[in-house]
């Protein structure tokens, strides 16, 4: 119940600041309304539709409520932005009377906002629904072997199957990565939203991912919501390898190695995330070492650990802005490729989403990697 009257006192806040200045267009003024009445009903019952005992239902709620999330976020800031240039325009006209018109800044400002937030979050759904497309990096690595040199890897992270994105979503994904021929697949994380009753049959595509080393997998934090046990029996049986604190030895030297998720000590304390237990064991002479780390955070043990390379994907590159922009107060690297000490990371920005389906200045992507030797 307090959810909902969270979600009434921000649609409120909304309602009182711009529905009264569009009053010079009042089929504007009706439509906001609306919206912001659905808007409040319908954020926090997309927020609990798992609750519903019909799965039909469920979804076609947390559809709806996650639609409306995307924009009531998008106006929620923008107002608050609106917020901040009516203040600068109040303190200029203290300065300098009659500069401009006070209702016009007043009322095209509202519409604005409201304009924006539609806009933002129409182009946000058609980023976030199309399949992801492929951004090829190569990391430079000195003192490469010959024999690794044009080692490629296809990174798919943070899809989150679930009650938006289902079978068909993730089986294109798929058809791009097995176009891509690669010599691994990393999934590096928050698959699924969902527990695998519901969801083993939209997560089935994952078995045909084909490369010339197969397919690894790292835990991320939304696998600990959703019965990660479960999950790691259920991904093992599809062909794809877990790596929980652990590592594997590819051809030519590479070793390859998975932690799992950051916080996944939380939830289990056999899952404790532990670079340096990940590599134990693993031959002293290896000529690459690859971490996969669902969290960037991780990349502090990891280069002590001695990796080369760590692969990552949970910050989404903030998904829509202005998320963006706090990220790095969470994470030490929001998305790219990136040097910490003798460490290379890539965070990738995500080839799904969460929650709304919307992505707005932080495109999702398929990533495809090329180790290079330079001296």
């Amino acid at each position: 119940m307090s959810l909902f009257f969270f979600s009434l006192f921000l649609h409120a806040y909304l309602g009182v600041r711009l529905i009264p200045a569009l009053a010079a267009w009042p089929v504007a003024q009706l439509l906001l309304g609306l919206s912001l009445l659905a808007s409040m009903v319908l954020m926090p019952m997309g927020l609990t539709a798992r609750r519903f005992k019909s799965p039909l239902l469920a979804d076609r709620v947390t559809w709806t409520g996650m639609l409306f999330m995307g924009l009531f976020s998008s106006v929620f800031v923008l107002s608050l932005l609106r917020e901040a240039a009516l203040l600068a325009g109040w303190l200029w006209l203290l300065v300098r009377p009659g500069t401009f018109s006070w209702p016009g800044l007043n009322a095209g400002s509202a519409a604005a906002v409201a304009l924006l937030g539609l806009l933002m979050t129409f182009l946000g759904f058609f980023n976030a629904r199309r399949t992801a497309a492929v951004v090829r990096v190569e990391v430079p690595i000195v003192g490469l072997p010959t024999a690794l040199h044009g080692f490629s890897i296809a990174q798919i992270s943070d899809i989150h199957v679930g009650p938006t994105i289902k079978r068909g979503y993730l089986q294109a994904i798929v058809n791009v990565v097995n176009e891509l021929q690669v010599d691994m697949v990393a999934v590096t994380g928050d698959l699924v939203d969902g527990t695998v009753a519901d969801l083993a049959p939209h997560v089935a595509p994952l078995a045909g991912l084909s490369s010339v080393h197969g397919t690894y997998f790292v835990t991320g934090n939304h696998e600990y919501y959703s019965g990660a046990h479960a999950w790691i029996q259920e991904l093992n049986r599809l062909g794809v390898r877990v790596l929980m604190n652990e590592h594997v030895v590819l051809p030519h030297g590479l070793v390859l190695a998975g932690v799992a998720d950051w916080s996944a000590g939380h939830f289990d304390s056999s899952h404790r995330s532990d670079p340096h237990a990940a590599l134990a064991g693993s031959p002293a002479n290896a000529a690459f070492r690859l971490l996969l780390a669902h969290q960037p955070r991780s990349a502090v043990e990891a280069e002590k650990a001695g990796f080369d390379l760590q692969l990552s994907g949970h910050t989404h590159g903030g998904q829509f802005w202005p998320w963006g922009l706090f990220v790095r107060f969470q994470q030490p690297f929001t998305a790219g490729l990136h040097r910490l000490e003798n460490l290379w990371i890539y965070t990738s920005r995500g080839t799904g989403y969460w929650g709304p389906p919307k992505r707005f200045g932080a495109p999702s992507e398929i990533t495809c990697l090329r180790l290079v030797t330079v001296s």
